[in-house]
């Protein structure tokens, strides 16, 4: 699915995205994820360690804290899967409201919500 967001200048934009991979900042230099990644509203672009629900852990969420978001997107694959309140404790604590849908949903919604200027944090199971 390709997305066409309105850019805001050092906003990071998901471009286009599929169940296999995720294009990033296409006006910027074409990234292409096709492994779980942490897209952040402004900032670089990393890969997250994550690769299966099952896996996920505590700390890979706690690591979400250090982008100071206001809000994280989890995209959880093919299919919408929730996480378990105990894996983001820390978040919760810190009032950061975190939303769960599959990855398509999600990179649409954190471009709608980077768009409006807010601290987003997209964190993407892809594959």
């Amino acid at each position: 699915m390709k997305l066409q967001p309105d850019r805001i200048e050092g906003v990071n934009a998901i471009f286009s995205t599929t169940h296999d991979a995720v294009s990033v900042n296409n006006q910027v230099g074409l990234q292409q994820w096709r492994s779980s990644v942490i897209v952040p509203f402004k900032g670089d672009v990393v890969a997250w360690a994550c690769t299966r629900h099952e896996d996920l852990t505590r700390e890979d969420f706690d690591a979400l804290m250090v982008y100071k978001p206001e809000l994280v997107i989890f995209g959880s694959g093919k299919k919408i899967r929730f996480v378990h309140p105990s894996l983001i404790r820390t978040l919760i604590d810190a009032r950061i409201g975190v939303e769960c849908m599959d990855t398509l949903a999600a990179c649409r919604t954190y471009n709608v919500l980077a768009s409006e200027n807010r601290r987003v944090v997209a964190a993407l199971l892809i594959g």
